[in-house]
């Protein structure tokens, strides 16, 4: 029989070391100095994404609200349209037509675009200016070879 505790200490799949076998060290090796920065830079760009997509959906959200005819005196209503009202980047009267509704689709339209318009800038920027040269994405240009 095989004592209980033997089972404890070692995993069934995980073979016993043999007599004459060497023993195997492991090395760990040191990262490089750039990782934490890479790895601050992409966080960075990550919360910036995700802001700027909230705010983006945030606004969608709304005008999907005012185009459906919603109940403007329900709570979940008047929450996104706080959201909105803080968020239009001051587009509230950029374009005037006569209803109401396409009003709020061109203007808030248009944050929401510009919104997502921001943060790719913002993220490709930092990624240009902050990452070291190994890291950045590569940029190609097609050229056409002529024999």
């Amino acid at each position: 029989m095989t004592d209980p505790r033997d089972a404890e200490l070692r995993r069934p799949t995980e073979r016993m070391p043999r007599v004459n076998e060497p023993v195997v060290e492991e090395v760990v090796e040191r990262r490089d100095d750039t990782y934490r920065k890479v790895r601050t830079v992409h966080s960075v760009c990550a919360v910036i994404d995700i802001v700027c997509w909230a705010f983006a959906i945030v606004l969608l959200v709304h005008i999907f609200l005012v185009i459906a005819d919603a109940n403007a005196t329900n709570g979940f209503f008047q929450f996104v349209a706080g959201w909105a009202d803080g968020i239009t980047l001051g587009l509230e009267g950029l374009f005037t037509p006569d209803s109401p509704k396409v009003a709020v689709l061109f203007n808030e339209g248009l944050a929401a675009v510009l919104w997502l318009l921001i943060g790719t800038l913002l993220t490709s920027l930092i990624t240009r200016l902050a990452l070291p040269v190994d890291h950045r994405r590569a940029w190609y240009r097609r050229t056409t070879v002529r024999p």
